[in-house]
């Protein structure tokens, strides 16, 4: 599924027009983008959680020149699934 096809789905589920539901939806993921990059954690209950995870400094090896460097401190954008939303897609998937 692409952004088109939930911007028309929430648009006919809602009632909005298809321009409102991307501002909507261009907003939801600047805020989110926005709170993750300031390091907030944002909790959507029922979906999941956005959080920063911290990676420490560390060497590593290049595995097609067999190079050792060194990949430097870092901040990766992590999401965790939240419980129910982990249940009800396996059971909407188990059930087919």
């Amino acid at each position: 599924m692409t952004k088109s096809d939930i911007v028309n789905k929430v648009a006919e589920a809602t009632g909005l027009t298809k321009v409102e539901t991307e501002a909507v939806l261009e907003g939801l993921i600047s805020t989110i983008i926005n709170g993750m990059s300031s390091g907030e954690r944002i909790d959507i209950r029922g979906f999941g959680s956005f959080i920063v995870k911290k990676k420490e400094a560390r060497s590593a090896r290049n595995p097609a020149t067999n190079e050792v460097i060194f990949l430097e401190e870092r901040y990766v954008p992590y999401f965790k699934i939240s419980k129910l939303l982990k249940e009800k897609v396996n059971k909407s998937l188990t059930n087919k």
